[in-house]
Protein backbone atom coordinates (compact mmCIF):
# COMPACT_ATOMS: atom_id res chain seq x y z
CA UNK A 1 0.00 0.00 0.00
CA UNK A 2 1.39 3.32 -0.92
CA UNK A 3 2.15 6.34 1.81
CA UNK A 4 0.29 9.23 0.97
CA UNK A 5 2.77 12.29 2.00
CA UNK A 6 1.06 15.20 0.86
CA UNK A 7 -0.71 16.54 -2.00
CA UNK A 8 1.90 15.88 -4.46
CA UNK A 9 1.05 11.71 -4.15
CA UNK A 10 -2.32 12.80 -5.80
CA UNK A 11 -1.79 15.38 -8.39
CA UNK A 12 -2.61 14.78 -12.28
CA UNK A 13 -4.09 11.04 -10.78
CA UNK A 14 -7.25 9.89 -11.94
CA UNK A 15 -9.15 6.76 -14.01
CA UNK A 16 -12.88 6.49 -14.53
CA UNK A 17 -12.82 3.90 -11.07
CA UNK A 18 -11.20 6.90 -9.00
CA UNK A 19 -13.77 9.88 -7.71
CA UNK A 20 -11.80 12.67 -7.04
CA UNK A 21 -12.44 15.36 -4.92
CA UNK A 22 -8.66 16.11 -4.50
CA UNK A 23 -7.00 18.67 -6.70
CA UNK A 24 -8.67 22.00 -7.19
CA UNK A 25 -9.05 21.51 -10.63
CA UNK A 26 -11.59 22.42 -12.91
CA UNK A 27 -13.55 20.32 -15.16
CA UNK A 28 -15.74 22.71 -17.18
CA UNK A 29 -13.82 23.68 -20.41
CA UNK A 30 -12.38 26.94 -21.19
CA UNK A 31 -13.69 29.78 -23.14
CA UNK A 32 -13.77 28.66 -27.13
CA UNK A 33 -11.48 32.11 -27.67
CA UNK A 34 -9.07 30.36 -25.96
CA UNK A 35 -9.08 27.73 -28.15
CA UNK A 36 -9.38 29.72 -31.55
CA UNK A 37 -5.78 30.94 -30.99
CA UNK A 38 -4.31 27.61 -32.06
CA UNK A 39 -5.49 27.62 -35.36
CA UNK A 40 -3.43 30.31 -36.34
CA UNK A 41 -0.84 30.82 -33.51
CA UNK A 42 2.69 30.22 -34.88
CA UNK A 43 5.16 32.52 -32.82
CA UNK A 44 7.42 30.01 -30.15
CA UNK A 45 10.39 32.47 -29.80
CA UNK A 46 11.16 33.79 -26.46
CA UNK A 47 8.78 36.09 -24.83
CA UNK A 48 9.30 39.42 -22.95
CA UNK A 49 9.77 37.99 -19.31
CA UNK A 50 7.81 40.64 -17.40
CA UNK A 51 4.73 39.15 -20.13
CA UNK A 52 3.52 39.72 -23.60
CA UNK A 53 2.64 43.89 -23.53
CA UNK A 54 -0.73 42.76 -24.96
CA UNK A 55 -1.50 40.57 -21.84
CA UNK A 56 -0.41 43.27 -19.27
CA UNK A 57 -2.29 46.47 -20.92
CA UNK A 58 -6.06 43.89 -21.60
CA UNK A 59 -5.18 43.19 -17.36
CA UNK A 60 -4.86 46.55 -16.36
CA UNK A 61 -8.16 47.35 -17.26
CA UNK A 62 -9.35 45.43 -14.83
CA UNK A 63 -7.99 47.47 -12.11
CA UNK A 64 -8.58 50.76 -11.52
CA UNK A 65 -5.99 53.56 -12.64
CA UNK A 66 -3.42 50.07 -13.22
CA UNK A 67 -0.90 50.21 -15.82
CA UNK A 68 0.44 47.49 -17.53
CA UNK A 69 4.05 47.71 -15.99
CA UNK A 70 3.06 47.07 -12.65
CA UNK A 71 1.95 43.49 -13.87
CA UNK A 72 4.32 40.66 -14.21
CA UNK A 73 2.81 37.32 -16.08
CA UNK A 74 4.12 34.45 -14.39
CA UNK A 75 3.86 30.68 -14.28
CA UNK A 76 0.48 30.26 -12.50
CA UNK A 77 -0.22 32.29 -8.76
CA UNK A 78 2.32 29.68 -7.43
CA UNK A 79 5.18 31.51 -8.91
CA UNK A 80 3.56 34.78 -8.51
CA UNK A 81 3.69 34.11 -4.75
CA UNK A 82 7.13 32.89 -4.65
CA UNK A 83 8.67 34.92 -6.71
CA UNK A 84 6.71 38.12 -4.58
CA UNK A 85 8.05 36.95 -1.45
CA UNK A 86 11.76 36.64 -2.27
CA UNK A 87 11.51 40.20 -3.75
CA UNK A 88 9.90 41.15 0.06
CA UNK A 89 12.64 39.35 1.49
CA UNK A 90 15.60 40.94 -0.41
CA UNK A 91 14.58 44.54 0.55
CA UNK A 92 14.04 43.64 4.25
CA UNK A 93 17.12 44.96 6.56
CA UNK A 94 20.06 43.08 7.26
CA UNK A 95 19.88 40.68 9.80
CA UNK A 96 15.71 41.07 10.34
CA UNK A 97 13.99 37.69 11.05
CA UNK A 98 11.24 38.44 8.36
CA UNK A 99 7.97 37.16 9.71
CA UNK A 100 4.84 36.41 7.29
CA UNK A 101 1.52 36.06 8.85
CA UNK A 102 -0.55 33.08 7.53
CA UNK A 103 -4.08 32.11 8.59
CA UNK A 104 -4.63 28.86 10.10
CA UNK A 105 -6.27 26.47 8.26
CA UNK A 106 -3.71 27.70 5.04
CA UNK A 107 -3.80 26.45 1.45
CA UNK A 108 -1.21 23.79 1.90
CA UNK A 109 2.13 25.16 -0.14
CA UNK A 110 2.05 29.17 1.90
CA UNK A 111 4.15 27.91 4.80
CA UNK A 112 6.92 25.72 2.25
CA UNK A 113 6.98 29.04 0.15
CA UNK A 114 7.58 31.26 3.40
CA UNK A 115 10.44 29.11 4.08
CA UNK A 116 11.44 28.40 0.83
CA UNK A 117 12.10 32.37 0.42
CA UNK A 118 14.33 32.31 3.63
CA UNK A 119 11.61 33.70 5.85
CA UNK A 120 9.50 32.63 9.04
CA UNK A 121 5.26 31.81 8.96
CA UNK A 122 3.75 32.65 12.13
CA UNK A 123 -0.07 31.98 12.39
CA UNK A 124 -3.76 33.21 14.04
CA UNK A 125 -6.30 30.89 13.73
CA UNK A 126 -9.29 31.54 11.42
CA UNK A 127 -12.69 31.49 13.41
CA UNK A 128 -14.88 29.72 11.88
CA UNK A 129 -13.43 30.32 8.63
CA UNK A 130 -13.28 33.97 8.95
CA UNK A 131 -10.36 36.56 9.93
CA UNK A 132 -10.98 37.79 13.94
CA UNK A 133 -9.65 41.08 13.29
CA UNK A 134 -8.45 41.67 16.70
CA UNK A 135 -6.01 38.56 17.01
CA UNK A 136 -4.85 39.41 13.28
CA UNK A 137 -3.77 42.92 14.82
CA UNK A 138 -1.84 41.01 17.49
CA UNK A 139 0.10 38.96 15.11
CA UNK A 140 0.88 41.30 12.15
CA UNK A 141 3.26 43.77 14.76
CA UNK A 142 6.34 43.31 13.67
CA UNK A 143 5.98 41.66 10.61
CA UNK A 144 6.91 41.83 7.06
CA UNK A 145 4.11 40.06 5.29
CA UNK A 146 0.62 38.59 5.16
CA UNK A 147 -1.14 36.32 3.04
CA UNK A 148 -4.91 37.13 2.45
CA UNK A 149 -6.57 34.15 0.79
CA UNK A 150 -10.08 34.98 0.33
CA UNK A 151 -11.85 33.32 -1.02
CA UNK A 152 -10.51 30.94 0.64
CA UNK A 153 -9.04 27.43 -0.16
CA UNK A 154 -9.77 25.16 1.81
CA UNK A 155 -12.24 26.69 4.14
CA UNK A 156 -14.67 27.99 1.35
CA UNK A 157 -15.18 31.06 3.09
CA UNK A 158 -15.33 34.67 1.34
CA UNK A 159 -13.78 37.45 4.31
CA UNK A 160 -16.06 40.23 5.59
CA UNK A 161 -15.40 43.44 3.34
CA UNK A 162 -15.56 45.48 6.65
CA UNK A 163 -12.46 43.36 8.12
CA UNK A 164 -10.53 43.55 4.24
CA UNK A 165 -10.31 47.25 5.05
CA UNK A 166 -9.12 47.24 8.30
CA UNK A 167 -7.15 45.34 7.43
CA UNK A 168 -5.61 47.18 4.34
CA UNK A 169 -5.74 50.49 6.86
CA UNK A 170 -3.51 48.66 9.56
CA UNK A 171 -0.94 47.09 7.18
CA UNK A 172 -0.85 50.22 5.51
CA UNK A 173 0.38 51.88 8.71
CA UNK A 174 2.50 49.54 9.74
CA UNK A 175 4.41 49.22 6.49
CA UNK A 176 3.99 45.92 6.17
CA UNK A 177 2.92 44.17 2.66
CA UNK A 178 -0.15 42.12 1.74
CA UNK A 179 -0.29 39.16 -0.70
CA UNK A 180 -4.03 39.16 -2.06
CA UNK A 181 -4.65 35.58 -3.08
CA UNK A 182 -7.40 36.26 -5.32
CA UNK A 183 -7.45 33.15 -7.66
CA UNK A 184 -11.01 32.67 -6.44
CA UNK A 185 -12.54 35.64 -6.86
CA UNK A 186 -14.80 35.15 -9.24
CA UNK A 187 -16.49 31.88 -7.82
CA UNK A 188 -17.87 33.95 -4.70
CA UNK A 189 -21.76 33.30 -3.72
CA UNK A 190 -22.63 35.61 -1.64
CA UNK A 191 -21.76 39.27 -2.67
CA UNK A 192 -18.62 40.97 -5.28
CA UNK A 193 -14.80 40.52 -5.14
CA UNK A 194 -13.38 43.17 -2.70
CA UNK A 195 -10.27 44.24 -4.36
CA UNK A 196 -8.19 45.03 -1.42
CA UNK A 197 -5.54 47.86 -1.88
CA UNK A 198 -2.64 49.71 -0.49
CA UNK A 199 1.01 50.73 -1.87
CA UNK A 200 1.92 47.40 -0.38
CA UNK A 201 -0.65 45.52 -1.67
CA UNK A 202 0.55 42.54 -4.59
CA UNK A 203 -2.74 40.91 -6.04
CA UNK A 204 -1.89 37.52 -7.25
CA UNK A 205 -4.72 36.13 -9.63
CA UNK A 206 -4.33 33.11 -12.43
CA UNK A 207 -6.27 32.14 -15.27
CA UNK A 208 -6.64 28.68 -13.88
CA UNK A 209 -10.16 28.80 -12.19
CA UNK A 210 -12.15 31.54 -13.53
CA UNK A 211 -11.40 30.04 -17.32
CA UNK A 212 -10.49 26.52 -16.40
CA UNK A 213 -6.51 26.59 -18.09
CA UNK A 214 -4.80 25.20 -14.86
CA UNK A 215 -2.48 23.25 -17.18
CA UNK A 216 -1.59 25.81 -19.31
CA UNK A 217 0.15 27.50 -16.03
CA UNK A 218 -0.62 31.44 -16.61
CA UNK A 219 -0.63 33.43 -13.66
CA UNK A 220 0.39 37.19 -12.95
CA UNK A 221 1.25 39.51 -10.08
CA UNK A 222 -0.16 43.41 -9.70
CA UNK A 223 2.03 45.89 -7.58
CA UNK A 224 2.09 49.73 -7.52
CA UNK A 225 5.84 49.36 -6.49
CA UNK A 226 8.14 49.65 -9.11
CA UNK A 227 10.98 48.53 -6.99
CA UNK A 228 8.77 44.69 -6.22
CA UNK A 229 7.76 44.17 -9.74
CA UNK A 230 11.60 44.86 -10.85
CA UNK A 231 12.85 42.43 -8.25
CA UNK A 232 10.42 40.11 -9.35
CA UNK A 233 11.46 40.76 -13.32
CA UNK A 234 15.27 40.63 -12.30
CA UNK A 235 14.30 37.08 -10.52
CA UNK A 236 12.46 35.26 -13.29
CA UNK A 237 14.88 36.68 -15.92
CA UNK A 238 16.85 33.93 -14.18
CA UNK A 239 14.50 30.99 -13.06
CA UNK A 240 11.91 30.46 -15.19
CA UNK A 241 12.23 32.93 -17.76
CA UNK A 242 9.17 34.12 -19.93
CA UNK A 243 5.72 32.26 -19.06
CA UNK A 244 4.97 30.49 -21.85
CA UNK A 245 3.45 33.40 -25.00
CA UNK A 246 1.44 30.53 -26.56
CA UNK A 247 -0.02 29.96 -22.84
CA UNK A 248 -0.41 34.09 -22.59
CA UNK A 249 -2.40 34.77 -25.53
CA UNK A 250 -4.81 31.76 -24.66
CA UNK A 251 -4.83 34.03 -21.85
CA UNK A 252 -5.23 36.94 -23.52
CA UNK A 253 -8.66 35.89 -25.73
CA UNK A 254 -10.02 34.15 -22.49
CA UNK A 255 -10.41 37.80 -21.27
CA UNK A 256 -12.65 38.51 -24.30
CA UNK A 257 -15.20 35.73 -23.58
CA UNK A 258 -18.11 37.16 -22.79
CA UNK A 259 -19.35 37.85 -19.10
CA UNK A 260 -22.21 34.95 -19.80
CA UNK A 261 -18.90 32.38 -19.64
CA UNK A 262 -18.68 32.91 -16.21
CA UNK A 263 -21.61 33.61 -14.80
CA UNK A 264 -22.57 30.40 -16.09
CA UNK A 265 -19.77 28.73 -14.58
CA UNK A 266 -20.46 30.52 -11.35
CA UNK A 267 -24.22 28.70 -11.38
CA UNK A 268 -22.39 25.52 -12.11
CA UNK A 269 -20.84 25.66 -9.32
CA UNK A 270 -23.24 27.24 -6.77
CA UNK A 271 -25.34 23.89 -7.93
CA UNK A 272 -22.91 21.70 -6.52
CA UNK A 273 -21.92 23.25 -3.86
CA UNK A 274 -25.62 22.48 -2.89
CA UNK A 275 -25.37 18.88 -3.69
CA UNK A 276 -22.14 18.67 -1.73
CA UNK A 277 -23.41 20.34 1.41
CA UNK A 278 -26.62 18.79 1.54
CA UNK A 279 -25.39 15.22 0.74
CA UNK A 280 -22.57 16.10 3.78
CA UNK A 281 -25.15 17.20 6.03
CA UNK A 282 -27.41 14.23 5.21
CA UNK A 283 -24.59 11.92 6.59
CA UNK A 284 -24.26 14.09 10.00
CA UNK A 285 -20.93 15.57 9.00
CA UNK A 286 -19.98 18.70 10.71
CA UNK A 287 -19.55 21.64 7.95
CA UNK A 288 -19.50 25.36 6.65
CA UNK A 289 -21.72 25.91 3.68
CA UNK A 290 -18.67 27.51 1.29
CA UNK A 291 -19.45 30.97 0.26
CA UNK A 292 -16.89 30.83 -2.21
CA UNK A 293 -14.13 28.73 -4.12
CA UNK A 294 -15.41 25.10 -4.57
CA UNK A 295 -14.11 23.34 -1.11
CA UNK A 296 -15.72 21.82 1.68
CA UNK A 297 -13.75 21.23 4.95
CA UNK A 298 -15.64 18.93 6.70
CA UNK A 299 -14.71 17.59 10.61
CA UNK A 300 -13.44 14.04 10.99
CA UNK A 301 -12.17 14.83 14.31
CA UNK A 302 -13.37 11.09 15.72
CA UNK A 303 -11.30 8.78 13.60
CA UNK A 304 -9.31 6.62 15.10
CA UNK A 305 -5.92 7.53 13.60
CA UNK A 306 -6.90 11.18 12.66
CA UNK A 307 -8.04 12.58 9.19
CA UNK A 308 -5.05 10.95 7.82
CA UNK A 309 -6.09 7.49 7.99
CA UNK A 310 -9.52 8.94 6.74
CA UNK A 311 -7.62 9.90 3.84
CA UNK A 312 -5.67 6.73 3.27
CA UNK A 313 -9.20 4.64 3.57
CA UNK A 314 -11.21 6.21 1.56
CA UNK A 315 -8.30 5.87 -1.16
CA UNK A 316 -7.15 2.43 -0.75
CA UNK A 317 -10.44 1.08 -0.02
CA UNK A 318 -12.83 3.06 -1.49
CA UNK A 319 -11.63 5.18 -4.59
CA UNK A 320 -12.17 8.49 -3.49
CA UNK A 321 -9.15 11.14 -3.46
CA UNK A 322 -9.13 13.53 -0.68
CA UNK A 323 -6.92 15.82 0.63
CA UNK A 324 -6.35 15.72 4.91
CA UNK A 325 -6.34 18.66 7.02
CA UNK A 326 -3.16 18.50 8.44
CA UNK A 327 -1.96 19.64 5.38
CA UNK A 328 -4.09 22.79 5.57
CA UNK A 329 -2.92 23.04 8.97
CA UNK A 330 -6.28 21.78 10.13
CA UNK A 331 -6.05 18.27 11.61
CA UNK A 332 -9.44 16.08 11.79
CA UNK A 333 -10.72 17.70 8.86
CA UNK A 334 -10.44 16.56 5.65
CA UNK A 335 -10.80 18.74 2.13
CA UNK A 336 -13.53 17.78 -0.37
CA UNK A 337 -13.12 19.98 -3.95
CA UNK A 338 -16.54 19.58 -5.92
CA UNK A 339 -14.72 20.79 -8.99
CA UNK A 340 -16.34 17.40 -10.89
CA UNK A 341 -19.84 16.57 -12.56
CA UNK A 342 -22.89 15.74 -10.51
CA UNK A 343 -22.87 12.52 -11.46
CA UNK A 344 -19.52 11.72 -9.73
CA UNK A 345 -20.12 14.08 -6.94
CA UNK A 346 -23.80 11.31 -6.02
CA UNK A 347 -21.27 8.37 -6.63
CA UNK A 348 -18.19 9.92 -4.40
CA UNK A 349 -21.34 11.05 -1.48
CA UNK A 350 -22.24 6.95 -2.26
CA UNK A 351 -19.18 5.64 -1.27
CA UNK A 352 -18.56 7.82 1.52
CA UNK A 353 -21.61 7.01 3.11
CA UNK A 354 -20.61 3.46 2.96
CA UNK A 355 -17.07 4.17 4.77
CA UNK A 356 -19.38 6.16 6.99
CA UNK A 357 -21.15 3.01 7.78
CA UNK A 358 -18.36 0.70 8.12
CA UNK A 359 -14.66 1.96 8.73
CA UNK A 360 -16.09 5.42 10.42
CA UNK A 361 -18.49 3.57 12.24
CA UNK A 362 -16.22 1.04 13.60
CA UNK A 363 -13.60 3.66 15.29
Amino acid sequence: MSEITGPSFFIGKGDEKLISFGSGQPDLPPPPQAFDVLKTYSSFKYGLVQGEESLRAALATQYPKAKSEQFVVTNGASEAIDLALRAIRLRLPKGAIGKVVLPRPYYYSYPHNVRLAGMVPVYYDLKKGKIDYDNFAKVVQGCAAVIINSPSNPTGTVQEVETLRKIEALCEKLGVYVLSDEVYKDIIYVRGNYLLKGSRVVTINSFSKTYAMCGLRVGYLYSQRKELVADVIEMKTHTAMNTSIVGQMMALAALSAPASYIAHNLEVWRSRRDLMVEGMTELGLELWSPEGAFYVFPKFGSSAGGSGKVVRDLYHRYGIITYDGAWFGAPGRVRFSYALDAGKIQEGLRRLQEFLGKEHKRR
